[in-house]
């Protein structure tokens, strides 16, 4: 007869919930997982099923109660850690989607606008043009398969234990959320710079002949320029989108190492430090 024990089905419940928190946030954070045009059933499917081949692999659990105070903690660890993951390779197609804005707006199609169901909002075609072309260049290189990869390795560098975050690895995200803008606006710097150089001759133009008009001629002029721009790039543009999805993957892989906390690091760049003179005595402080 098979008695199973209260003991025993906590720690087969909590050897597969608290795995499978962190794969389902990250497979709900990340872009391609996280398509909102990807079935709810099939996302958790997925989690579910890599969740079943991943937990006996992972090093020892703790041994809590999943209804606890102490095993909810834990499963809120999880969840943040794999969100977190999923955020920092989301922030890569953000970037991208910011150089698609720009480079719209500097043509002049800022209002051919659509519903992006990617991220839930307003988003242009130039926009969404690149996006999905960041989508196949990740696809190409299997990024999918290599954020999975690492996330599987996350287990190991920081495994599941009832224990605190260290700062640096959400001072690292915050910083990472620089790329939107840095990357962005490299993208963009060809049609940027094109458009520019039209404006200013377009300029010169109306002033050497005013009976031109500048607003029926320079709109085609411009959308033509942006155009042509954004296809003499394009075969240039599959090194710079893949060097951004595999520095995605590699932050992923890196934010684990600075939310443990079991281990010493010096200060990250870029962090402001505190410091207390110690030659004044501690009134004057």
């Amino acid at each position: 007869m098979l008695v199973v024990t209260a003991a025993e089905l906590n720690t087969w419940i909590a050897a597969l919930l608290w795995p499978a928190a962190r794969i389902l946030s990250l497979i709900a954070a990340s872009p391609i997982f996280g398509n909102a045009r990807v079935p709810q059933n099939v996302k958790l499917a997925l989690g579910v099923l890599i969740a079943m081949v991943v937990a006996p692999a992972v090093p020892a659990m703790p041994a809590l109660d999943p209804a606890g105070w102490a095993g909810l903690s834990v499963l809120a660890r999880e969840i943040v850690i794999g969100a977190g993951m999923g955020f920092a390779m989301r922030l890569v197609f953000a970037a991208v989607e910011m150089a698609g804005e720009i480079s719209s707006l500097t043509m002049g199609l800022g209002f051919a606008s659509f519903f992006d169901p990617m991220s839930q909002g307003r988003s242009s075609s130039v926009s969404q043009f690149l996006v999905w072309m960041i989508t196949l260049a990740a696809l190409a290189v299997n990024g999918h398969l290599v954020l999975i990869e690492a996330l599987a390795e996350s287990f190991y560098t920081l495994p599941v234990a009832a224990i605190s975050f260290h700062n640096d690895g959400f001072w690292d995200l915050a910083l990472w959320g620089s790329k939107v803008f840095t990357a962005g606006l490299q993208l963009s710097l060809p049609v940027v710079a094109a458009l520019l150089i039209t404006n200013v001759a377009l300029g010169i133009l109306t002033r050497a002949a005013p009976q031109l008009n500048l607003f029926g001629i320079g709109f085609p002029i411009t959308l033509g320029v942006g155009f042509l721009t954004i296809t003499m790039t394009l075969p240039y543009m599959s090194m710079p989108l893949q060097v951004l999805v595999n520095d995605g993957i590699e932050k992923a892989r890196q934010l684990p190492r600075e939310w443990d906390s079991r281990t010493a690091r010096p200060p990250m760049p870029g962090k402001p430090q505190i410091k207390l003179n110690s030659d004044k005595p501690a009134s004057a402080l």
